[in-house]
């Protein structure tokens, strides 16, 4: 999880008014004059040109958390309001998982290198001399420029600059994506190639403009406590690094909120932390050299898109999702289950089980229980629920699934490899582990940097998150 910007700032308060005008019954009525409040007229708030820029932005930004993007735009001239309607009835939410705000994408130049005004000017001039294509010339001022029509991005000139005047400015987005899914279309407007993306979420928590949003299905979720549906909340162990409550007080949370059911994804982990660690030592016996996690949802769609050659070492253990949403159809066979969870992948994972009906980020659950105005302190406990930190729910952070199947596996040596966020470099190991050369036999990977607790729905930074979670679980 990033650290608190303006852009999610920005984002928290439309979802939070979304949500408020939906309770008060008025949603449909009032949502058109949302960017008109949050960039009121004479305002000194507006981030671009003009403030009908700002206005048509927060206009789009509301699309995904609507369950919309903005290529399922009819018309421009289109209100907020149809889409508010069609969002009460529609039966299944979008299949979109990440989109790009095309009308809030228009900032950042072609990534590149530039001079910056640390330039002296200096006889050495290396930049000039070193670079391959003849791209940097000093200008009329003394100073060194880069014709970025013949630069390559070699990055020499860069190198070569005893001041370090020249620096690398790139693409935040794309500088973030581990697996290169996101580039520019023709029209300068980013694009997600869902073919690549693995849903990590890095280029959300990146994008200095907040044009980058996750498709929401809180309205589904909504309008279906409305109808009095039998929903089930699955809530993910790492809820613990989020809010300042016990175990039962997170039960009663989501009684309050209208579900009819709760069931704690720890209670999943228990049964995948018995699979995978039977599952491992039947494949070390029969051979295999090593085996990796299966829990992480950003993982698993890494191996299936950019590894494929990794799949075979791949545990074919269900995840703590799929096993609670498996004990919620035992507890109720016509009940809708959310997973309550920090995470995008997992709306992947959602849309390929049939057992998990939506998904609910930490930050959507947030602004339900702000614009509801929950005092979270005067929730009652249930003194029946478990408060302890258990291996189970120690999924939650990196680490977590290794030290579970560790407790549960004593017959088997287990040379553990932790691989902690996915990023180029540990996609490269993850590589070199499919062609046999793992450092270890039992290989824990987590999408997120400090595991779920990290994940970009999250309401917080990593440390305090962790924190948070050894606080909230003695």
């Amino acid at each position: 999880m990033a650290h608190t910007s303006n852009t999610m700032i920005i984002r928290r308060e439309l979802l939070s008014r979304i949500v408020r005008l939906h309770y008060e019954g008025v949603l449909e009525q009032e949502i058109d004059r949302i960017p008109l409040k949050m960039a009121p007229k004479n305002s000194a708030a507006s981030r671009r040109c003009c403030i009908h820029k700002e206005r048509a932005v927060i206009k789009y930004k509301s699309f995904p958390l609507l369950g919309f993007t903005t290529a399922q735009e009819e018309d421009e001239l289109t209100p907020l309001s149809e889409y508010a309607r069609q969002a009460y009835l529609r039966e299944k939410p979008s299949e979109e998982i990440l989109t790009v705000v095309d009308e809030a994408c228009t900032s950042c130049i072609k990534a590149q290198y530039v001079v910056s005004n640390m330039c002296r000017g200096c006889v050495a001039r290396p930049c000039v001399m070193n670079c391959p294509k003849d791209a940097v010339s000093m200008n009329k001022s003394g100073q060194a420029e880069i014709d970025t029509d013949k630069c390559i991005n070699c990055g020499i000139c860069q190198k070569e600059c005893q001041y370090h005047a020249i620096i690398y400015q790139p693409i935040p987005c794309e500088a973030a994506c581990p697996v290169g899914a996101i580039s520019k279309n023709e029209n300068k407007i980013e694009e997600i190639d869902h073919s690549k993306c693995i849903y990590c979420g890095k280029c959300l928590q990146a994008c200095p403009f907040g044009s980058i949003f996750e498709v929401s299905q809180m309205i589904d979720i909504l309008r279906d406590i409305d109808r009095d549906d039998a929903l089930t909340a699955l809530f993910a162990p790492s809820i613990h690094s989020q809010f300042s409550l016990t175990t039962g007080q997170i039960h009663n949370l989501f009684k309050i909120l209208g579900f009819k059911d709760v069931v704690e994804v720890a209670d999943g982990a228990v049964l995948t932390t018995e699979h995978e660690a039977k599952e491992f030592g039947e494949k070390m016996a029969e051979g295999q050299p090593l085996m990796t996690t299966s829990c992480c949802p950003g993982y698993m769609e890494t191996v299936k898109k950019h590894i494929p050659q990794l799949m075979s070492f791949v545990s074919e253990t269900p995840s703590p999702m799929a096993y609670a949403a498996k004990i919620a159809r035992e507890n109720n066979k016509s009940c809708k289950t959310v997973f309550v969870g920090p995470c995008i992948a997992k709306r992947k994972e959602a849309a390929d089980n049939q057992d998990v009906d939506y998904v609910l980020s930490f930050e959507e659950l947030n602004s339900i229980i702000v614009a509801l105005g929950i005092d979270l302190g005067e929730i009652p406990d249930d003194e029946s629920k478990n408060n302890k930190r258990t291996v189970n729910r120690g999924f939650a952070m990196s680490g977590g699934v290794l030290a579970a199947v560790k407790s549960v596996n004593k017959d088997v040596e287990i040379r553990d490899m932790v691989i902690n966020g996915l990023d180029k470099k540990s996609i490269a190991v993850l590589k070199a582990a499919a062609k046999g050369k793992a450092e270890g036999n039992f290989i824990e990977v987590m999408c997120c940097e400090g595991g779920c607790i990290a994940g970009p729905g999250a309401l917080g930074e990593v440390r305090a998150n962790k924190r948070l979670f050894e606080s909230n679980l003695k």
